[in-house]
């Protein structure tokens, strides 16, 4: 299947809007009853964190939501749908995620975002949507990009909501 969609592009005015968008993914991936594989990739101090929190807020968590750099994945596996947050900014080598199990991860209905995805190459999965964040003047500027038919589907949801309607 031809994947080729338009890229989604958006201006993130501020953390708000940036969590907004992270909200906005979590009511789509709920929509379509499936899991996803999202790759978030840019700069540090883009928003990847902070999209990610909007995501598990959105999905219902209240708690913190921090970034698992040291621990390369956060679990929220008491959400619908689980969902884990990877950070691979510190892996050494792609070959420590298999030691990990990094593949069980994938599985099922799981949401599974994925900050440094290009330091899991070679070993993670193809991503269903792909998120690039920079800095675009006094904001971020988001692409979303799909890379299967899920990830049509779920770009194609989120063009369509307005995305200070998932607002907490």
């Amino acid at each position: 299947m031809d994947v080729a969609a338009q890229e989604l592009s958006l201006f993130l005015k501020d953390e708000v809007a940036t969590e907004n968008l992270g909200r906005g993914l979590a009511t789509v991936v709920v929509q379509a009853g499936q899991g996803a594989t999202v790759f978030l990739e840019g700069n540090l101090g883009t928003g990847k964190t902070t999209l990610s929190r909007g995501v598990m807020r959105g999905l219902g968590h209240d708690g913190a939501v921090k970034s698992p750099t040291y621990t390369i994945v956060e679990p929220y596996e008491h959400l619908s749908p689980p969902a884990y947050h990877f950070d691979l900014y510190r892996l050494g080598d792609p070959e420590e995620l298999e030691y990990m199990g990094i593949r069980d991860y994938f599985q099922g209905q799981s949401l599974c975002l994925i900050e440094w995805p290009e330091r899991g190459q070679g070993i993670l999965p193809d991503p269903d949507l792909w998120i690039r964040l920079s800095v675009s003047g006094d904001g971020r500027k988001a692409l979303v990009s799909a890379a299967t038919a899920v990830g049509v589907g779920l770009q194609a949801r989120l063009a369509a909501i307005p995305l200070s309607s998932v607002r907490g």
